[in-house]
Formats: structure tokens, sequence, C-alpha cells
């Protein structure tokens, strides 16, 4: 699984397009910017947050241009990358510092993203697990 051993160019050129779409996401997650958001988020994706709340590209959208959901800090402890073909997954291991629901939040996290290539990366399915601290 590990990312530093492609078994070609074109894998690697893969991989790190797909690490380079994660780390984008992450900056608009950051930033609220929905405009990246609606770029980086597939039509159809399903997000599972770690109440096991099944959530789709409209609410978190929404929860970014509310002001619901407000992302002040993401630490990257791991990132592992994954991609063949027009499918790829990435497994971000980090603490963030959220505002959700007016309730602010610290925790170790760790997020499974599986993306869809088209003629961009976008994520199609995510999960998340927060740790206890």
């Amino acid at each position: 699984m590990p990312d530093s051993d492609p078994v070609d160019n074109s894998h690697a050129d893969l991989v790190d397009s797909l690490r380079a779409a994660e780390r984008r996401l992450q900056a608009a997650q950051r930033t609220s910017d929905v405009e990246a958001l609606t770029a980086l988020l597939h039509d159809d994706v399903r997000f599972t947050g770690p109440d096991g709340t099944l959530l789709t590209k409209a609410d978190d959208l929404h929860a970014h241009q509310s002001g619901a959901q407000v992302v002040h800090r993401v630490d990257e402890e791991d990132l592992q990358v994954f991609a063949i073909g027009a499918t790829g997954v990435t497994w971000f291991l980090g603490t963030l510092e959220v505002t959700v629901a007016g309730q602010h939040l610290t925790a170790r996290a760790r997020y499974t993203r599986t993306w869809l290539h088209t003629t961009n990366w976008q994520v199609i399915a995510a999960h998340a697990t927060i740790f206890p601290n």
C-alpha cells in the first residue's frame, strides 16, 4: 500500500495527482472554499461521519457555506495513497480542530476517502473515525 514504490511512471503520476487532490481537499476544507469543494466532491458522494450519519455533497457544502462547520486546523501525521486506473483511495491520519454546530472539538481522526478519476479526481465515498483522547 505505500506509495513510495510505484510500479511504473504512469502509476507514480496517478499517485502524485491523487495526493495533490487530497491536499487540495484539505485546503478547501480549512478555508470553506465551496467552489473548490464543489469540484473535488462527486455529485453522488456519500460521507459516513464518526457517529454513523450519512451525508451528501449538498450537506457538506451547506455546512461550509452556513458556517455550521468550520475547520480551524488540520495537522497531517500520515497520508497513504493508492491509485489504479480511475480509482484511488487516500488514508489520512491527523489532528483536526473544528467547530461543528457551535461545538469546538480537537480530535485525532482517520479519514478514508475513495476517489474517482474522470477529468479530475473527485471523492465518491468517505468515512471518518475519531480516536478517543
